[in-house]
C-alpha cells in the first residue's frame, strides 16, 4: 500500500501524518507526504511528535510531483486548500479528506500554540490508526 499525505506546504499536518504512518505501519506501507508548495519543516510539529517519541526531523518538506502520485493507492488531503487543489489522480487511486485546522496559524501564548499543535497531532494520530486499520482490511 502506497500512501501520500498532502497539504498546502508540507510543513505540519502532512509531516505529522507521515511520521505516524511510518511509525505505526512499519514496512507494510510506503508512506510519503508532500505539499502543493514546500514551506519547510515546522519546528513545533517536530517538537510535538518528539513528545511521543517519533522523530520526524529527517523528513523533507517536498512539493507534490507527478512521480509521487504514480503508483499511489491512497491520497489523504489534510487541509481544505490541498483538497481544492489536488490534481487529478491516476486511475485506481482513492482520495480521502481530513479537514484539519492548521496549528501553524495558532495564536496566543507559547503554551496556547503548543496546545493547538498537540490537539492536531493527537487528532492525526487517531485518524492514521483508523486509516491503517481500514487499509489493512482492504488488502485482505
Amino acid at each position: 500500500m502506497r500512501l501520500l499525505f498532502l497539504c498546502t506546504g508540507n510543513s505540519c499536518r502532512s509531516q505529522m501524518a507521515e511520521g505516524f504512518a511510518r511509525h505505526l505501519a512499519g514496512q507494510d506501507h510506503e508512506v510519503l507526504s508532500a505539499g502543493i508548495e514546500a514551506h519547510g519543516k515546522n519546528p513545533r510539529a517536530i517538537a510535538a511528535m518528539a513528545e511521543l517519541g517519533i522523530d520526524i526531523s529527517a523528513q523533507e518538506s517536498t512539493r507534490l510531483s507527478d512521480e509521487m502520485l504514480a503508483g499511489c493507492d491512497l491520497v489523504v488531503t489534510v487541509c481544505g486548500h490541498a483538497d481544492e487543489h489536488c490534481p487529478v489522480l491516476p486511475p485506481g487511486t482513492r482520495r480521502v479528506h481530513w479537514p484539519l485546522p492548521d496549528p501553524a496559524r495558532a495564536t496566543g501564548s507559547d503554551e496556547e500554540i503548543t496546545t493547538q499543535f498537540r490537539r492536531v497531532r493527537d487528532d492525526i494520530q487517531w485518524r492514521v490508526r483508523d486509516l491503517l486499520r481500514a487499509t489493512d482490511s482492504l488488502e485482505r
